[in-house]
């Protein structure tokens, strides 16, 4: 009795899959039996396709059954019996797809094998000391990567497919007992319910999951490196990640985060308590440097040193422009420059950012044009911003805003901005979680791992902020 003719379902298969280029098939024949083998031979390893199915089919000398090739033939390698209604989906997914003239059943092979890079330090996140792993575009290696440092039967990854024609895999990973279960359903409802014909990157799952799309400030976390994601689920954190993106996103956030680095757990804690705090202050010049030395020049000049005014008098005296002018002149000059560098091949965008900053900052304050002063002070506010890269973008349109407010109200504009940024990030909230934790609200059990930095040895509790299931951890 024929259950299928193979010729007619390949035919099928090939007009459903609009006679691709990369679409393949193979024929076994012996005594009367058919075996079909239908693929995508540009995402299958053809080599194991050789060595693994082919080969151990022709070297067998029973008749052949269904069961004989899922135990005997095929032993060594993942399989699973399909519907005939998921073929077309199981090809797509890199499977070999084995058809039969003496059986209804239909196997499906796992032999995926598609071009992807090895896992290194990503640029993102460079350590002078500590792991140099970072995540790669494949989900399974980025799955492997966690697993080899979470050894444990908690460990949870549930697979999601988002996008109607990507149908990309999106990875919930939590550990067990730790994660807020609320938390975990709130995150995996809200990926559920994504409605979109693609998801490409990591980052159109991120647009879904924020609570407040329309808001400047970062509200979901995203790292690079699986040491700093395993940490932050060891924390209660649920980690989401997406196929062909090295970009791992957590939940919940809190701005402190980005505060902290990778560097500061595999070195002296006092030492990285110094460089959190230089990393505030850091932030604090980036966010309102020009539009302070703009509201000074303006408006309070009489609180200046005097020898300091008297130098922004000569340098300034016989400009074109005026000192707001000047300044977003010359904020809009470096912001061209650092985008010019970005999209250039590597070996011109520095040779670019760093001959154009020079000769046009040079020539721009020989011919009349700038001032030193403003040239310095935007230079060192955009230098700043890179003491925080993670909020780099934040902070690039929070200057703007400091510049227009220090041009226009002068210190009171400088003061009522930030008093008025501080009270939004403070009625703000990420999960539940305050985003200005744990300072507000004081959380003093938290505090070990906030600006100042204490020994692991002290991390008795995981962070009230994230609400574990599991308080202790020492």
């Amino acid at each position: 009795m024929s259950y299928f003719d193979t010729n007619k379902k390949i035919k099928e298969l090939k007009k459903a899959l609009n006679e691709s280029v990369d679409f393949a098939y193979r024929y076994y024949k012996k005594d009367g039996q058919t075996i079909a083998f239908v693929f995508l031979k540009s995402i299958i390893d053809a080599n194991l396709f050789s060595s693994a199915v082919y080969y151990p089919l022709q070297t067998f000398e029973q008749k052949i059954t269904i069961e004989n090739l899922q135990n005997d033939i095929l032993k060594c390698l993942d399989i699973k019996l399909i519907k005939e209604k998921d073929i077309i989906k199981e090809i797509l997914d890199g499977k070999l797809i084995i058809l039969t003239n003496f059986s209804k059943e239909i196997i499906s092979v796992d032999l995926l094998k598609f071009p992807a890079r090895i896992p290194s330090e990503p640029p993102t996140s460079p350590v002078i000391q500590g792991p140099r792993e970072g995540f790669v575009e494949d989900l399974q290696t980025n799955v492997t990567l966690i697993r080899r440092r979470l050894k444990t039967e908690n460990l949870v990854f549930e697979v999601l497919r988002v996008g109607s024609q990507t149908q990309t895999k999106v990875c919930i990973t939590y550990i067990k007992g730790i994660a807020n279960k609320k938390l975990v359903k709130e995150v995996t409802k809200k990926i559920k319910e994504i409605e979109i014909d693609g998801i490409l990157d990591s980052y159109y799952v991120l647009s879904f999951l924020e609570e407040r799309p329309n808001s400047l400030f970062k509200q979901i976390g995203n790292q690079e490196k699986p040491d700093i994601i395993v940490a932050k689920m060891l924390e209660g954190k649920v980690a989401i990640i997406v196929d062909n993106s090295p970009i791992v996103l957590t939940v919940p956030f809190i701005f402190i985060e980005d505060l902290q680095n990778s560097n500061d757990y595999y070195t002296n804690h006092i030492y990285s308590s110094f460089v959190r705090i230089i990393r505030i202050f850091g932030l604090l010049v980036a966010t309102i440097a020009p539009g302070f030395y703009l509201a000074l020049q303006i408006y309070h000049y009489n609180i200046l040193p005097l020898n300091f005014l008297i130098t922004i008098a000569d340098t300034t005296q016989g400009l074109p422009f005026t000192p707001f002018l000047e300044i977003l002149f010359i904020f809009l000059l470096f912001q061209i420059l650092y985008e010019v560098s970005l999209r250039l091949p590597s070996y011109l965008g520095l040779a670019t950012s760093v001959v154009g900053a020079l000769i046009l900052g040079d020539t721009g304050v020989k011919a009349g044009l700038i001032s030193p002063p403003g040239v310095i002070i935007v230079a060192l506010s955009k230098i700043a911003l890179y003491t925080i890269p993670e909020q780099a973008s934040q902070v690039t349109v929070l200057q703007l805003i400091f510049i227009i407010l220090g041009g226009s109200l002068g210190l009171v504009g400088i003061v009522s901005g930030m008093v008025y940024i501080i009270n939004y990030l403070n009625n703000f909230d990420s999960y539940g979680t305050p985003y200005l934790a744990p300072y507000s609200p004081r959380i003093p059990q938290d505090l070990k791992d906030a600006i100042l930095v204490k020994p692991i040895k002290d991390f008795r509790y995981r962070p009230k902020s994230f609400s574990p299931q599991k308080k202790e951890r020492l």
